[in-house]
């Protein structure tokens, strides 16, 4: 394991995730909002039409008509936004927003709370539990709107500061503990298997207890990456590593790293960096010499 054989190299888990969310993969419902999930959690059925109509042709929309159900289908489809009135049986709004994000399944969401009390001490106790934001029954369709495009919105012009190698500040990444734990956990599941060549989405999935669907739209949403190139950005990242501290020449290193095929590694390599590995590690080469 090239981890366990360079501990030199490792880099922090604040700097992987940085490097992950700096990948050149926008998530779909970035480049595209109108691709964008959003789920709307309302008992009243008028006020479900409403929502619903209110962003028609503008997202695809799922419905739950309380707090219980919310959760279970957010859980089951993680979509890219959640509209949830507060007041509603079983479930309330508040206790909704607080266990999606208190897990880590559905932490990443962002939620809309809807209410008829316009006091603050509503708005405060619903931005207590996480929500992202707040609307006072009744609202203008329109500002509906605008506050939903402008979550995605938001999310989009960070992405873009990543992909044009921008410097971001860390309270701008909107990353909760709870989103940042599972990055951790999810680069350090992938690094213990960087050196197999067959692990891929299936096992990464039941090693860390998510299923293939949930694992991917998960890591979309943090890294807008699917799983197949968050594993493969890894593998990249700790060869680019590797052949900066001249671990090894380009075949092994590239061995190391669970590629069993040079050309493809060479490929791949140069995709992401902009040159091949020989000329990458030539670089760092203080006597100029090249093992690749």
């Amino acid at each position: 394991n090239p981890a366990k054989q360079h501990p030199k190299v490792l880099i922090s888990n604040i700097e992987r995730i940085q490097l992950l969310l700096g990948a050149n993969f926008l998530n779909s419902a970035i480049r595209n909002p109108q691709s964008a999930i959003v789920l709307v959690v309302e008992d009243n059925p008028d006020m479900r039409t409403y929502l619903r109509e209110s962003l028609a042709g503008g997202y695809k929309m799922l419905e739950a008509e309380d707090g219980k159900q919310g959760v279970k289908k957010a859980v089951k489809t993680m979509p890219d936004l959640i509209i949830s009135d507060v007041m509603m049986p079983k479930m309330d709004g508040y206790e909704l927003c607080r266990r999606l994000k208190n897990d880590e399944r559905t932490s990443h969401i962002p939620v809309i709370l809807l209410t008829a009390r316009a006091d603050g001490e509503s708005k405060i106790e619903g931005l207590e539990t996480g929500a992202d934001d707040y609307l006072a029954k009744p609202f203008d369709a329109r500002e509906l709107r605008v506050r939903v495009k402008n979550l995605i919105e938001l999310r989009r012009k960070l992405w873009e500061k990543f992909r044009q190698g921008s410097t971001v500040e860390p309270r701008e990444l909107t990353l909760t503990s709870i989103d940042a734990r599972f990055l951790e956990r999810a680069i350090a599941v992938v690094e213990r298997h960087l050196d197999q060549p067959d692990f891929e989405t299936e096992a990464f999935g039941k090693e860390i207890g998510l299923s293939r669907a949930q694992l991917y739209r998960k890591l979309r949403a943090l890294t807008g990456q699917s799983t197949h190139q968050f594993i493969r950005t890894l593998r990249l990242k700790r060869a680019a590593q590797l052949l900066q501290h001249r671990t090894g020449n380009v075949s092994e290193i590239a061995y190391q790293v669970g590629f069993n095929n040079l050309s493809h590694f060479s490929r791949v390599f140069r995709e992401v960096f902009g040159e091949n590995p020989s000329a990458y590690a030539e670089k760092f080469s203080e006597g100029g010499r090249n093992d690749g």
